[in-house]
């Protein structure tokens, strides 16, 4: 053993009995205090397992769960499936981010809600479905996202706002009248900016200022007339500037 490594060895003491000490250490290939495999310290274990890659694949079952989960970010994927039901979510959280997407269905239930967030980004979308009622709503959003524009009729009346948000930004222009009468305002007016004529038109008496304002750009002009006398200045001016230009052709 060199005298470097001999300092390290008396300085931090985890040298000792280690089975890379005399192949790794004094070959940068591990230091101690910056670059090892047996520190309590993410950042050294993540430094030694990025330059030893073909050595993570023997601490996927260590005891330690951060090692675990460092490991799992660097050994072959084909290993690591097992990983799946490690009794730790911040090595289920690796896994779900690297393992095949066709795997992803085992994990759908999984109690932890980043992990259930990476398998709805991933997952192929014919098993989105099964995510619909997922118990958070992060998950729904993403969820319906990514789900065929056939299947997002399903979402709209969703309980969360957020969620029917994003179903108003991704249903087709003929179905948004399914979210005419939605209890917020926002998904209001997201339908008002994408409607077809006829539907924002109905919207042009909608109770909410910014909904109208949203529908004006799409409503028929024989419809605007009444919105010169509307009580919010902004949406006077769109009305009046849409039959102004529209005239002016």
């Amino acid at each position: 053993m060199t005298e470097q490594a001999s300092i390290g060895v008396g300085r931090y003491g985890l040298c000792a009995g280690c089975p890379y000490t005399d192949s790794h250490l004094g070959h940068d290939r591990c230091k101690p205090g910056d670059s090892c495999v047996r520190a309590h310290s993410g950042r050294q274990i993540d430094r030694f397992f990025r330059a030893n890659k073909d050595q993570a694949e023997h601490f996927l079952a260590d005891l330690f769960w951060e090692r675990r989960a460092i490991a799992a970010r660097y050994a072959p994927i084909e290993l690591i499936g097992h990983l799946v039901n490690d009794n730790d979510e911040i090595v289920r959280r690796v896994v779900v981010d690297r393992i095949p997407a066709d795997i992803l269905v085992r994990m759908i239930s999984d109690p932890d809600r980043e992990v259930r967030l990476g398998v709805a980004a991933r997952i192929p979308e014919e098993h989105l479905a099964r995510m619909l009622h997922d118990p958070d709503y992060l998950i729904r959003a993403t969820v319906a996202r990514r789900l065929p524009h056939g299947q997002l009729a399903r979402m709209a009346k969703d309980s969360e706002r957020e969620v029917r948000k994003v179903v108003a930004a991704r249903l087709p222009a003929f179905a948004l009248d399914m979210l005419v009468a939605d209890p917020e305002p926002e998904v209001r007016a997201i339908v008002a900016e994408r409607a077809l004529p006829g539907l924002a038109a109905a919207l042009l008496g909608d109770s909410e200022w910014w909904v109208r304002l949203a529908a004006v750009g799409n409503a028929p002009l024989e419809n605007l007339p009444p919105l010169i006398n509307d009580p919010e200045s902004e949406v006077r001016e769109a009305a009046q500037t849409r039959l102004t230009e529209e005239n002016a052709t």
